[in-house]
């Protein structure tokens, strides 16, 4: 006969599960007629089959839709095909907050959803963490952000974009000590923006 500690346990998991499987279902399953595919081991054809007919430079910056008339129908095929390619979830985050909606016109799923999806299908990509990271920052989530960064700091360390981004989360927080410390890692990694120097110089937090 099981311990009730043991039954708490199973009934966990099997929650967790569902919840799991629930999220999975909202979010769809990740096959695809042409993938899915790893971004960052995808061969040229694979890539170019895909971003020359759907993320063109002008879908990537939000000018006009390249098979669509709408911008999100072309990236939301992009993630299908590459579910953790890093500039097509930057850009599809972009133009939620363009037309600050959750899920913008053309796009099949959420821009949470297409964040689940990416870690979903490779955990262990850092650059889908640094995305996400700096797309919760931007909407003013400061300590997911936080979180976030620091996993991507995990899986890319010494990494200017992950620190530069870091840095900035914690000014916002005024944590000036653990700003400057990834400020000055971001500059001896060679970030190329002053933004994150010129804050800190204001704030006379700058050594």
């Amino acid at each position: 006969m099981f311990q009730r500690s043991a039954v708490i346990a199973i009934l966990t998991l099997v929650s967790m599960q569902a919840a799991y499987a629930a999220q999975k279902h909202e979010c769809g399953s990740l096959e695809n007629g042409f993938g899915p595919f790893d971004y960052r081991t995808a061969t040229e054809k694979q890539r170019n089959t895909v971003e020359h007919y759907h993320f063109t430079e002008n879908v990537e910056t939000l000018r006009k839709g390249q098979s669509t008339t709408r911008i999100g129908g072309d990236i939301s095929y992009t993630l299908q095909a590459f579910p953790n390619h890093p500039r097509a979830l930057a850009a599809m985050a972009e133009l939620a907050r363009r037309e600050k909606a959750s899920q913008p016109k053309g796009s099949k799923y959420t821009i949470s959803c297409w964040f689940e999806r990416a870690m979903r299908f490779r955990p262990d990509d850092g650059m889908v963490r640094v995305v996400y990271g700096i797309t919760l920052l931007k909407a003013g989530q400061r300590d997911q952000a936080i979180q976030e960064l620091h996993k991507a700091d995990a899986m890319l360390p010494d990494n200017a974009n992950v620190n530069y981004n870091l840095g900035l989360a914690y000014l916002d927080a005024k944590d000036y000590d653990k700003a400057l410390v990834h400020a000055k890692r971001a500059y001896e990694l060679g970030f190329p923006l002053p933004g994150l120097r010129d804050r800190l110089q204001k704030a006379g937090k700058w050594q």
